[in-house]
């Protein structure tokens, strides 16, 4: 994976046009350091942050959920939203949320990209998520691109 610093230039340039409240296909997302196959005292912490405000601590229950691999079987938490897995794909799975206030409803899409998690939070439906994806590709991307 690419050096911090690229990474970092990569999530401030696409979270400027992509996430936020006004016309931005997401809400909020988070990049999250996290290596399964690293030492176990290499704690996953959240690398970088828009549109939410999260602690690591916050987290420890999504990761934990990810760990179990327990994504058919149980719903996971992101702070008080509660997500049931709709897909299972090779590095990435969109959830529903089940406790939203919001009338058209909010979803997450979950991809691994390397030694990070991306968990982008979106509201609405159907068209919502068909945009959050391709913002989430964008990311992925980019990413990857960085690496060769």
């Amino acid at each position: 994976m690419a050096d911090w610093t690229s990474i970092r230039r990569l999530w401030e340039k696409w979270a400027s046009s992509n996430v936020g409240s006004s016309g931005e296909p997401l809400k909020g997302a988070l990049l999250i350091n996290y290596d399964p196959n690293g030492p176990s005292r290499l704690l996953p912490i959240i690398a970088e942050q828009e549109g939410t405000d999260l602690k690591a601590f916050d987290l420890q229950p999504f990761l934990d959920y990810i760990k179990r691999n327990a994504l058919q079987t149980e719903f996971f938490s992101i702070g008080s939203n509660q997500y049931m897995v709709t897909s299972i794909h090779e590095h990435w799975f969109p959830a529903r949320c089940i406790n939203s206030s919001k009338s058209g409803g909010e979803g997450a899409i979950i991809m691994q990209i390397g030694n990070y998690l991306l968990v982008a939070i979106y509201e609405g439906s159907l068209g919502a998520a068909s945009q959050a994806m391709l913002a989430v590709d964008k990311l992925a991307w980019q990413m990857a691109r960085r690496n060769h």
